[in-house]
């Protein structure tokens, strides 16, 4: 006799009490999510090797194949949380997010970390407070609007393109794309920020809270990276 699959329902679907229980886990494993990069970055940075190699990258037409390796790993870790209503799956697509963010956010974080020992301030701590406010204000919109934000979704994807072609054409012509590019890119991930959390309140089922958590803590960590990067370049 063939199995039926039974079918999880819909958070917008669910009593107050059990979505409330849903966004209590969603940011739970954000929050865990946050400690293992912090952990895994301070992890990475004994490793004087990782480190060298990961500065060596970030140079010329390396850093493109980095941001490509980077782009193949976060796409695979987002099908396995989000796809998957395995939660193994869902959890080892969270952890692999999270070790190849470490990773590439080396060389942006060891330059902030240079540029503070050069008088400018604790950095990183300015970087994670101006974030953490600005996600909470975003996250906070969308949860006591209950608006849905998923017509953001084609003006995210044109801008994500825009901002990699950018990207391309700076290496190609040699041209620094400065601090509006950085601005604009806050913004893009802004908007990511609200489309995200629009997707926890009305796009998922009730056991993919870990699936919901990376699609945030992949939007808090674009806007920690541009943030950060206005800081150290200001």
């Amino acid at each position: 006799m063939e199995e039926i699959r039974q079918v999880t329902p819909m958070v917008n679907s669910l009593t107050d009490e059990k979505r409330v229980a849903f966004y209590k886990k969603t940011y739970t494993h954000l929050a865990m999510a946050v400690l293992l990069f912090v952990i895994v970055e301070w992890i990475f940075f004994q490793i004087e090797p990782l480190v060298n190699f990961a500065f060596s990258m970030a140079q010329g037409w390396s850093w493109m194949l980095m941001l490509g390796g980077f782009m193949l790993a976060t796409s695979y870790a987002e099908k396995m949380a989000h796809k998957s209503h395995d939660l193994k799956q869902q959890y080892l697509g969270l952890l692999l997010y999270v070790v190849a963010e470490a990773f590439i956010f080396i060389p942006m974080i060891g330059y902030a970390m240079i540029v503070a020992g050069n008088g400018g301030g604790d950095i990183l701590s300015q970087a994670a407070i101006l974030t953490l406010a600005l996600f909470t204000g975003l996250s906070g919109v969308v949860l006591l609007t209950k608006k849905d934000f998923s017509f953001l979704k084609s003006a995210l994807t044109i801008g994500f393109f825009i901002a990699l072609g950018l990207i391309v054409a700076g290496l190609i012509f040699g041209f620094n794309l400065g601090l509006w590019f950085s601005a604009g890119m806050v913004i893009l991930a802004s908007g990511s920020i609200l489309y995200q959390t629009s997707n926890m309140v009305h796009k998922y089922s009730e056991d993919q809270y870990v699936g919901a958590s990376l699609g945030l803590f992949a939007s808090l960590m674009l806007l920690f990276w541009y943030i950060l990067s206005i800081l150290s370049n200001d």
